[in-house]
């Protein structure tokens, strides 16, 4: 019996132990071995802290001190099968999730940013048509347009420079909003603090992205004729940008990539980013060409309000463009990340009943295996029973290369950090099929052979004919491969990336791993009392319970998701701003059709009602492009990248679609609202 000292709140390098399915207890090293969990095969993972001193008193010793331990303590003993961590790599599957995490958050906050600079765009475009009178004012006493669009350029940098300030200024500020507001949620703890360098990274690219899309449409200022003063409302100029400010515009575009690719860690994700982005903008571009273009051909409907509706869409000047731009990208991004966290979600609660196990049993003693095997029986009589041999090992060979030096491709990497499950059959284990290469005779007895994964092999640069050695028990194992195999990871069930000919292990200690697997329909109960009779009846096997394994996955998923979702809604919430504006920036041409369509007898209602059809088909098409060109996204990452099953999920999709057509209909209404007032006599006298 032991007896409860104290209750621990918090654990120290919690992270390096990973995911955990139970509480955790620590004891004294003399009490552990009292227990008699400790036998030949046990798997049991022995963890050396080591505290480099020294250097001045309190100092940490720098890193170079650390590494250059670890490199003396890997020459002394290169074949001990020792993992070794620092304080820079104290849990290497976290480090690396937690990149492609803070990846995926740059590349949202440049999604972000890019729709914020289509809404540059609009805005300074709006500001070009507000300010033609000013433009011309000053070119007819003696202004060259090259001034006209420098003085432009400086005022539209010096509220840039003030709303990127503000922007850097609020994302400092994040972290203490984000801990204060969901620091339980988080499961890690998370200090926040202010880096410099990021804040002034963040300043370069809000006043890279503002020039790139300012460029262009303050081109135009530089012809804006002197004749604007009189009758550009009703002639507009329609000159086209000098080359001068195309080129300046892709120069700046240029350097901002440059600058990208300069400051990102992975750059083959930022080139497919850079690559989706443009693709996905020139693709919204076409699409907005091809619904005014439909709008055009469509046949003339007899109701009014329809027949304005359609025109809108399609006239010179129509606010197509910047709808379906603005608003597309924000919400195809949505969408894409929606269905991928349903899909995986949907994963993990697609345990089959009857197919996928209900429990697994580790650390089974071969002593106890039978007893242990018998107690199933009696205790589960109609479930499928299944046990495998199971050893620990840790690659530390690939080839002639130490494991460390290898250079594995991405979904690869994990199979060379810690200690592996490995086994030996005589057969092709269930779940797995041959790839290529043959299986080894039953009565096989010559070198040691392992068949291996197939993905995993590739990753690893491996073929069949190869060798791989693996440290097991302190020993050097070194095999040829075989054959490779694809397995059904998805199932759940008992696989391995290597499994080894049965006479590579004859006579070694090791333990067995065993599943359970309950028919359908059975009670939670009853799972529930075969947990607690196996812990009463064999206190040093270990339990998992697959459903809370899965349950804790689950957990883990939400609350990535929900970072996610936060992340991506700063997208979204840029679209919307920028659909906004794009409204409102068109409100000039709409107050002018109102005034001629007053006075040619139009009530506010009639106009309202065209308004309405006209945002709600532009929403509807702005809403079935985000939908189509999201789960297109969503299904490559699922199928292609994760390697699951994709299914459409509708409620989602169609929320997103429903989102689209609510929030272009709102916002267009918002914007347009005061223009269905204005009175009609004071603008005719403008014209």
């Amino acid at each position: 019996r032991l007896r409860l000292s104290a209750i621990l709140v918090s654990e120290p390098d919690k992270l390096a132990g990973g995911v955990g399915f139970g509480p955790r207890v620590l004891m004294s090293q003399q009490a552990f071995r009292a227990t008699g969990l400790i036998q030949p095969g046990s798997l049991v993972r022995w963890l050396y802290r080591v505290a480099l001193t020294g250097g001045p008193a309190g100092a940490e010793p720098d890193l170079a001190r650390v590494e250059s331990f670890v490199a003396a303590a890997q020459k002394a003993f290169p074949d001990a099968g020792w993992e070794a961590r620092t304080r820079a790599n104290i849990s290497p599957q976290f480090s690396r999730n937690l990149d492609r995490f803070t990846q995926f958050l740059t590349l949202v906050g440049l999604t972000a940013l890019i729709v914020g600079g289509v809404g540059v765009a609009n805005a300074v475009r709006g500001f070009v048509e507000r300010k033609k009178p000013d433009f011309a004012t000053l070119k007819s006493v003696g202004a060259t347009g090259a001034y006209v669009f420098t003085l432009s350029l400086v005022e539209v940098m010096l509220v840039a420079v003030v709303g990127v300030a503000l922007g850097a200024a609020l994302g400092a500020a994040a972290p203490w909003l984000i801990v204060s507001a969901f620091g339980a949620s988080i499961p890690f703890p998370l200090a926040p603090a202010i880096y410099p360098g990021e804040i002034v990274k963040g300043f370069l690219y809000g006043l890279a992205i503002a020039l790139v899309f300012a460029l262009t449409p303050l081109g135009r200022a530089h012809d804006v004729p002197v004749s604007a003063l009189f009758r550009d409302a009703v002639e507009p100029d329609g000159r086209r940008v000098r080359a001068r400010y195309l080129i300046a515009a892709a120069v700046a575009g240029g350097l901002l990539v440059a600058s990208l690719f300069v400051f990102t860690t992975d750059k083959r994700l930022t080139a497919i980013y850079l690559v989706a982005t443009l693709a996905g903008y020139a693709l919204l571009r076409l699409v907005a060409l091809g619904l005014m273009a439909a709008a055009r051909r469509l046949p003339h409907p007899r109701h009014v309000g329809l027949r304005l509706a359609i025109g809108n869409i399609h006239r010179p000047g129509a606010l197509t463009p910047a709808v379906v731009i603005s608003l597309g990208l924000g919400l195809a991004l949505l969408v894409s990340l929606t269905l991928i966290d349903g899909n995986i979600r949907n994963q993990l609660r697609e345990a089959l009943p009857g197919q996928t196990p209900s429990f697994f049993f580790v650390d089974i003693q071969s002593a106890q295996a039978k007893a242990f095997d018998d107690f199933l029986r009696a205790q589960a009589p109609d479930a499928r029973l299944e046990t495998v041999p199971m050893m620990r090992g840790r690659i530390t060979r690939v080839k002639d290369e130490r494991a460390e030096n290898v250079s594995a491709k991405e979904n690869a990497a994990w199979v060379l950090e810690g200690d592996r499950g490995i086994t030996f059959a005589e057969k092709v284990p269930d779940g797995s099929r041959l790839a290529a290469g043959e299986w080894w005779p039953l009565d096989y007895k010559g070198p040691p052979l392992v068949s291996m994964e197939a993905e995993i092999a590739d990753g690893l640069g491996l073929r069949i004919g190869d060798s791989i050695s693996v440290n097991v028990l302190g020993r050097t194992i070194t095999a040829r491969i075989a054959n490779l195999r694809t397995v059904n990871w998805r199932s759940f069930g008992i696989n391995f990336v290597l499994v080894f000919s049965p006479n590579t292990f004859a006579g070694a200690p090791h333990t067995s791993l065993a599943t359970v697997t309950f028919p359908r329909a059975t009670e939670p109960a009853r799972e529930l009392r075969l947990l607690a009779e196996a812990a009463r009846a064999f206190p040093a096997v270990t339990s998992v319970r697959v459903k809370d394994a899965l349950d804790a996955a689950n957990a883990i998923v939400a609350q990535l998701a929900v970072a996610v979702r936060g992340a991506s809604g700063v997208a979204l919430i840029a679209s919307v701003l920028v659909l906004a504006g794009a409204l409102a920036a068109g409100q000039r041409s709409r107050i002018y059709d109102s005034v001629v369509l007053k006075t040619l007898g139009a009530t506010r209602g009639r106009l309202l009602g065209a308004l309405v059809m006209e945002y709600a088909l532009l929403g509807a098409a702005t809403g079935l492009f985000a939908v189509l060109a999201g789960a297109g996204a969503a299904q490559a990452v699922v199928t292609k990248v994760m390697k699951l099953d994709f299914v459409w999920l509708w409620p989602q999709t169609l929320a997103a679609a429903g989102a689209a057509l609510a929030l272009t209909i709102v916002l267009g209404l918002l914007g347009t609202w005061r223009v269905l007032g204005q009175r009609p006599a004071s603008h005719l006298r403008d014209l």
